[in-house]
């Protein structure tokens, strides 16, 4: 035999150049992953490889070419970079230039004190998320370490996965995670989880497949061919036969080919010999995260500047919209800059008029612009954000990447999430078990029973299967009775046949109504596949006997199984036929024939354990729920049942039905919808980003009939087309929890993206928070410590907003009565020191309840009401100081009668400031605990230095001098006025609200400028 015939067929001698077929180049993995109709062999001798893999010098050569099988990463930024970025907000920016400005006219003591708080502010928030991504860092535990690879001249050996090249002939196992996009050589009962990639709730079933036929291959020595009456499985099923959740079998793609597996999938059970089509960044995986153009059935090579990077290189992060958080802080921001652009213009002017001073006034303008600006507030804002996220990693439930997420974890009023793993567990339980009438029967589940234990027992699986289990769980109670029974034989469930065979017997057969010498066949499997194989049927109403099964019968169970698969149930039919004994012989699947049918079990995800109860607190919180999953509609609904959430007409649709709506549509429909079934990945950012965006009313009603308004047309499957009705859909502030690569595109999209600890590495990476587990309930805490920081930042706003903008329209006046200043510039510069060390104190107050009940964002137009309300209070309050001062204090024309006036007014403006603080916070009542709280130290602290600091040694040095005690005793009474009209006002601010938002009863610990969601 020559050495050309012996070698093995497909396999490319050396230094011969196969012929690829047209269109694809002989080295392009990625292409003939993406070029259907090819078999194996082509497959093989496109890559220059053979069943039995590469010779070590190629593979070598090509891990050269094409670099390490690695998933591209996010480069970490620097300590540098993470500092100059955290400077990057517009009040940030606000705050620098009127640094620049003080030190312009000289004014350095502002100019150093703004400059220190803008650097503790950035070091404060890039430390922080430094230290959160060293915690994430330490998650990436998806990826397998290590293969199976064969080399020739036949070595078998484990390499680490970094060194699979495309052409390498891999063996999986049972647990083993795809190391890298594969196309199946040889397969024997293989399912497969492709949840990371799709969604798909249950293990998917793949073989090989031979491009023209689409026969399989060896699957485990069951014989069937592909695409006949006996039931082969089709793409876009799962491994017992119903439709595969997330995918579209009127047109399989690239998610739905039977002989393909993609990195980041997991084996779930059987084995397989496979070759590696593509890895590194030319995997599936690799290019959804760095151009997130991902299908579910298709997947769009990317071009131009998108294409993959050569090796070595790094992903890169798609830029995420503009946050909750960062439209609260500029919309904040540029009502501030109009005020602080406004303010010194109009001092200067003011005093050159009725004054006649010049450029004199100058300091003085940027002193009242600088005591307008809350300096303190990227303080205040990174020590909040940042306690609250510490508080959170130290529970080790949360890790917090990015400081404003937690802003935006508060604001969030809708939580999208998918279903897998999050409100269901990984495995099945058993619901129901029901006669071929349909009533309950216990006879299907203790033949099922029979069949799984055997199964398991003879078959030698790898691992147990999931359903097996399940089904052995729920007939514990009754174990004796199966163990009453011998095992003959097993065939296990192939993907092929979509059935699994148990051969017994049993010497109590009378009790049984078995007969001596016979076999008993227990069949169970899909629906489809085991009704095939019936010729008769066992009903009740025939006193238990059988009778024979016409097509009447069959349309009948069909019905029936249609019915159960639609309230979200996933159904296994269970057979029996009995068989004489016959010793010697071996039972092979075509022995699956002329059985009788008993009945059927029906299955369902495990709902979590926490998740009923998390959806509960979240509702109470103001957090809808919404599920965007790839499964069945039926199931969705099934789900949304359990948990309590509204399951009526409209309440769960099909995401195809978004297909034809525009974003303004979409928007309102998402509004009232519990869950979207049968979602893609850009099916589910669509629906996050019209959640997002919201939409106004539509134009005017559409033609044609429709619902009435608030009820969605069509069933709860979204098979109608109805017109959508008029609804106005305001914006939400949406989270999105997903632990797959195709919830990348829904993480982009909306404004919070969680991940769970065990999400793959690109999806953790792309998320803003990360929790431990799936829970619900955790991320329910991190809302609670979110809503608690974004309140306290709150409280800081509007007190020191309002106070002072009183201040300054207070010193506006004064300046043009009075012949002097009525403040120095280093007078200002220590009140506004005093009002900062002491305001520091908000970010670690603990806010009532009641701020922690509803969404609530910070609102540019309710705090700027808000603040001028309150702030022409405090100017009456301090132009009634003035009054008070020339009263009590003589000889303003003299330097002591101006010092006087000086230390009046700033123990008065102390005075009110502390007064206000303890009034207006979102604190708890007084009466609630002994131990005293940071907001009151800082009262008392304040009103001490504001009562001692004026007689004290310091007080001249600033131009201050000792008051007399008349002034103290009027003062005593504006003060008492002051408070009771701070009560009053707040009592009315808050009545106003209550009668605006039925809610907002609730809510008026969260004060304004922290509004309810809509």
């Amino acid at each position: 035999m020559s050495s050309a015939a012996a070698r093995t067929e497909g396999e490319a001698e050396p230094g011969r150049h196969t012929t690829a077929p047209p269109g694809v180049r002989a080295d392009s993995g990625a292409r003939l992953r993406d070029t259907p109709g090819l078999t194996a062999l082509e497959t093989l001798r496109s890559l220059e490889s053979g069943p039995r893999g590469l010779t070590e010098a190629q593979a070598e050569e090509r891990l050269l070419r094409y670099g390490d099988n690695t998933v591209p990463e996010q480069r970490p930024a620097g300590r540098s970079w993470r500092f100059v970025r955290s400077l990057r907000d517009p009040f940030t920016t606000v705050l620098l230039c009127l640094a620049l400005v003080s030190a312009a006219v000289a004014s350095w003591g502002t100019a150093c004190v703004i400059a220190v708080l803008v650097v503790v502010s950035a070091v404060l928030r890039s430390s922080g998320e430094y230290r959160a991504e060293r915690s994430t860092a330490a998650l990436r535990e998806l990826i397998a370490t290590t293969a199976t690879v064969q080399r020739r001249p036949g070595a078998t050996r484990e390499i680490p996965v970094d060194q699979l090249v495309p052409g390498d002939v891999i063996r999986l196992g049972p647990g083993d995670l795809v190391p890298a996009d594969l196309r199946l050589l040889r397969a024997s009962g293989l399912t497969v989880r492709q949840a990371p990639l799709t969604g798909e709730s249950a293990p998917v079933a793949k073989w090989p497949v031979e491009a023209g036929t689409g026969a399989s291959g060896t699957a485990g020595g069951a014989s069937g061919t592909a695409g006949d009456a006996s039931g082969t499985d089709a793409p876009g099923t799962d491994a017992f036969g119903t439709d595969a959740p997330g995918t579209d079998t009127s047109a399989p793609g690239l998610f739905e080919r039977p002989e393909l597996c993609f990195q980041g999938s997991s084996v779930a059970s059987g084995s397989a010999t496979a070759v590696v089509l593509a890895t590194g960044a030319d995997t599936v995986f690799a290019g959804t995260y760095r151009t997130g153009t991902y299908r579910t059935g298709t997947y769009r090579r990317p071009s131009g500047k998108d294409a993959a990077p050569g090796p070595g290189a790094r992903g890169t992060r798609r830029a995420r919209p503009t946050s909750a958080f960062d439209r609260s802080v500029n919309g904040v921001s540029w009502t501030l800059i109009r005020f602080m652009l406004l303010t010194p213009p109009l001092v200067l002017m003011a005093n050159a008029a009725l004054r006649g001073r010049g450029l004199e006034t100058l300091p003085f303008a940027v002193a009242v612009a600088v005591g307008l600006t809350p300096e303190m507030l990227p303080v205040i804002v990174t020590t909040a954000l940042a306690r609250g996220a510490a508080l959170l990693a130290r529970g080790g439930e949360v890790i917090v990447k990015r400081l404003p997420a937690l802003h935006d974890l508060g604001a969030i009023d809708v939580l999208c999430t998918d279903k897998t793993g999050t409100l269901t567990q990984d495995r099945p339980v058993l619901d129901c078990a029901f006669g071929t009438d349909g009533r309950p029967a216990p006879e299907p589940l203790h033949w099922a029973a029979v069949n799984s234990l055997w199964t398991l027992q003879l078959a030698e699986l790898p691992t147990p299967d999931a359903l097996d289990e399940a089904v052995l769980e729920a007939a514990e109670d009754d174990f004796d009775e199966l163990l009453a029974y011998e095992g003959i034989a097993a065939l296990p469930f192939d993907p092929v046949r979509r059935t699994s065979c148990a051969v017994v017997r049993t010497d109590a057969a009378a009790g049984a109504g078995l007969r001596l010498g016979t076999h008993t066949l227990v069949v169970k499997g899909a629906p489809e596949a085991v009704l095939e194989r019936c010729a008769r049927v066992r009903t009740d109403r025939a006193g238990g006997e059988d009778t024979d099964l016409d097509d009447a019968g069959r349309a009948r169970l069909a019905r029936l199984v249609a019915d159960r698969t639609a309230d979200g149930l996933r159904l296994l039919a269970v057979a029996v036929a009995e068989r004489p004994a016959r010793p010697g012989r071996r039972y092979t699947t075509a022995d699956e024939r002329g059985l009788t049918l008993v009945g059927f079990v029906g299955l369902r995800d495990a709902l979590a354990p926490t998740a009923a109860a998390a959806c509960a607190g979240l509702a109470r919180r103001g957090v809808a729920v919404k599920i965007l999953t790839g499964d069945h509609p039926g199931t969705v609904t099934h789900v949304c049942r359990e948990l309590g959430l509204d399951t009526g007409p409209g309440a769960v649709v099909t995401a195809d039905r978004t297909d034809g709506l525009t974003d303004a549509e979409l928007a309102r429909l998402a509004a009232r919808t519990t869950a979207f079934a049968r979602c893609t990945p850009e099916h589910k950012a669509r629906i996050v980003a019209a959640l997002r965006a919201g939409s106004g009313p539509e134009p005017g009603p559409e033609p044609g009939p429709g619902p009435s308004t608030g009820s969605t047309t069509g069933s709860s499957t979204g098979s109608s087309t109805g017109p959508v009705e008029t609804v106005v859909a305001p914006p939400r502030t949406v989270g999105f929890l997903g632990d797959g690569v195709n919830d990348l595109p829904a993480l982009h999209a909306c404004d919070v993206g969680i991940a769970p600890r065990d999400a793959v590495d690109v999806t953790r990476e792309a998320a803003d928070v990360v929790l431990a587990s799936k829970d619900l309930g955790a991320i329910d805490g991190a809302i609670v410590a979110g809503r608690r920081s974004s309140a306290n930042i709150a409280t800081y706003l509007r007190i020191t907003l309002s106070s002072n903008l009183g201040n300054v329209i207070a010193m506006l006046g004064a300046g043009l009565l009075l012949p002097f200043l009525p403040m120095l510039p280093a007078q200002v510069l220590v009140q506004n020191l005093c009002f900062d060390a002491v305001q520091l104190a908000f970010a670690f107050d603990r806010p009532g309840p009641a701020a922690l009940r509803r969404p609530a964002v910070l609102r540019p137009a309710d705090l700027l009401r808000y603040i001028t309300g309150f702030g022409l209070l405090n100017a009456a309050a301090d132009l009634a100081t003035f009054g008070v001062l020339v009263l009590a204090v003589h000889g303003f024309g003299d330097p002591g009668g101006q010092d006087a006036f000086h230390a009046g007014w700033f123990t008065e403006n102390l005075l009110t400031q502390a007064l206000v603080m303890y009034l207006l916070r979102t604190g708890r009542r007084s009466a609630e605990g002994r131990a005293p709280g940071p907001i009151r130290i800082a009262v008392c602290a304040l009103a001490v230095i504001g009562l001692l600091l004026p007689p004290s040694p310091l007080g001249p040095l600033l131009g201050m001098a000792p008051l007399p005690p008349l002034y103290y005793g009027l003062l005593a009474a504006v003060l008492v006025l002051y408070g009771a009209g701070l009560a009053w006002a707040k009592d009315r601010y808050d009545r106003k609200a209550a009668g605006e938002d039925p809610e907002a009863t609730d809510h008026r610990a969260a004060g304004p400028g922290t509004s309810p969601q809509p």
